[in-house]
């Protein structure tokens, strides 16, 4: 992508949003891994606040995805009423600024700086892994407990799919992904198929953040969840496709610097033992642990082949694609729920 110069779209946001209150330095504090960029924004007279840059997907599944961010950060109840942070709001509504010209289409939200406290350690002892299991119960289930109050989404898994579908039967499309074409189509179809069968208009759809490596959230000293930050993957789809990561966790070999997106992780004990911690305090169904490998599937299909170059830096992006069809999508199948499905028989 061309050069984009972040900080004088920044300023241009914040000249909309606020134009008495005037930026001192603008610090770029992304993580590095993707082409989303975060800044801290401090201010003349002190303070400062969080700016989050973005143009791929949809600008407005953007705005969409950040309301109901916001309606969530402000809802949820005691454990969780701080855990998420706070966009700023204008006119009742969250601010997010779109930048288009030349060619050039970036979108700009502003969050209030949320408490940081304790870092999750890269290897988990299991009591930490059964500890886990139920935060991730007890968060998914203060969301279950404020649905009624949270805005539509008009993104779902299978809108997402079909849509590429769409994109890979243009002529752009075969030639962007050449002789892949056929196989990404039988995933996609693959997709459809089974989560029909598995029920997936029946599964209730909860806020769900997928991306839970131990850098984008923190906890307290008795591992309860503290903050959480970074929504680049939100969407509101069956709580299934939130385990992947926390089976990446929770894994022996701990969080990785250099990494993949085996579906390995599934297979370990760790993974049992995290699920069986987390169906205890908020029961899954047999069809939920099924739908654990079509989320895995979906992710292979949607975060990794159809948005990994224009959400993954290019050297992790060519990896990861390349990957997905050498091992993720060949080794699909080598998930075996017979573990997991004795947690509800």
């Amino acid at each position: 992508m061309r050069f984009i110069d972040y900080t004088t779209i920044i300023q241009l946001a914040w000249s909309k949003f606020n134009p008495h209150k005037h930026i001192s330095t603008i610090e770029d504090i992304s993580a590095k891994v993707s082409t989303n960029h975060v800044f801290k924004v401090t201010f003349k007279n002190g303070g400062f606040i969080i700016a989050k840059l973005s143009y791929f997907g949809r600008h407005e599944y953007f705005v969409e995805d950040h309301k109901i961010i916001n309606v969530l950060a402000n809802n949820l109840l005691y454990p969780f009423d701080q855990f998420l942070a706070r966009s700023l709001t204008k006119d009742k509504e969250i601010y997010t600024y779109r930048y288009q010209r030349s060619g050039v289409d970036v979108w700009v939200i502003f969050y209030n700086p949320i408490r940081i406290d304790k870092k999750v350690p890269k290897i988990l002892n299991e009591n930490q892994i059964q500890k886990f299991g139920e935060q991730m119960a007890f968060f998914h289930l203060a969301c279950q407990d404020i649905l009624d109050e949270v805005p539509k989404s008009s993104k779902t898994m299978a809108s997402d799919i079909l849509e590429f579908k769409e994109i890979l039967n243009t002529e752009e499309g075969k030639i962007t992904y050449g002789s892949y074409t056929d196989v990404i189509i039988k995933q996609c179809d693959l997709f459809l198929e089974n989560s029909k069968q598995l029920g997936y208009d029946n599964f209730e759809k909860l806020p769900v953040f997928i991306d839970w490596n131990i850098g984008n959230f923190s906890i307290d000293e008795n591992f309860n969840f503290y903050s959480r930050w970074d929504y680049d993957w939100f969407r509101m789809c069956p709580r299934s496709m939130d385990f992947y990561f926390w089976a990446r966790v929770v894994r022996a070999e701990g969080d990785k610097t250099v990494f993949s997106y085996l579906i390995d992780p599934y297979m370990e004990d760790r993974f049992f033992i995290f699920l069986k911690a987390y169906h205890a305090v908020f029961p899954l169904t047999e069809a939920e642990i099924l739908f654990i490998k079509e989320s895995y599937r979906f992710f292979i299909i949607n975060y990794v082949v159809k948005l990994g170059n224009y959400f993954f830096l290019s050297h992790f992006a060519k990896k990861l694609i390349a990957e997905a069809f050498t091992i993720y999508f060949p080794n699909i199948d080598t998930f075996k729920p017979d573990k997991l499905l004795k947690l509800v028989h």
